[in-house]
């Protein structure tokens, strides 16, 4: 009885309270709870354009994190945030949300690849950017802070999570939601949008 009960107890535990039954739920789970701030760091579009993240204060940032050579999870996951893109009220485009997809290979990434990819799922270059952060600390330094993880392989492939994030106005992660929920996270966002601020 008592081993039983002391199991239940790490279970209770190891499981946030019985809410996650997986790791990657967990850690979903505490990104929403502290929220991480995103850190200014340094795009660079499919035109070559440098930007700092900081250019879409004021918004909210619909995000994804990919690679281009990926042909697994990486298309499933453009092809549904394109979904979600359009089911979102053109008058909050640009004005009160950016959709951003950003590549964690910024070796192969380069502007011109970008570009094709973009063309590929309808990303208009402006609302919904895509985009490389050509510095490796930087880029480090966000994935982490995002719980991304990036496992690369001998054959130039990446083991990756997936998920859809969403940035706040403030700059802080408010959101993660799973992206093969396509209509749930865009109900979900313009519920946000809608609110006009008050679930910031």
């Amino acid at each position: 009885m008592v081993v039983l009960l002391f199991g239940v107890v790490l279970f209770y535990i190891g499981t946030d309270g019985f809410q996650a039954f997986t790791a990657e739920t967990a850690r979903v789970n505490q990104l929403k709870d502290e929220q991480p701030e995103f850190p200014d760091v340094i795009l660079e579009d499919h035109k070559g354009r440098f930007y700092s993240f900081s250019e879409f204060g004021g918004k909210y940032v619909f995000i994804t994190f990919l690679y281009t050579s990926c042909g697994t999870v990486c298309p499933e996951l453009e092809v549904n945030m394109s979904e979600v893109y359009k089911r979102i009220p053109e008058e909050y485009m640009g004005k009160d949300i950016q959709f951003l997809s950003i590549s964690f290979d910024p070796e192969r990434d380069d502007p011109e690849t970008l570009n094709t990819y973009r063309k590929a799922f309808g990303s208009d270059g402006e609302t919904w950017r895509m985009a490389r952060i050509p510095d490796q600390q930087e880029l480090q330094s966000l994935l982490d802070r995002f719980g991304v993880i990036v496992i690369p392989d001998e054959y130039g492939n990446f083991a990756h999570n997936s998920a859809f994030y969403l940035v706040n106005p403030e700059g802080r992660l408010m959101e993660v939601m799973d992206y093969t929920l396509i209509e749930e996270a865009a109900v979900r966002v313009k519920e946000i949008l809608e609110s006009g601020g008050d679930e910031r």
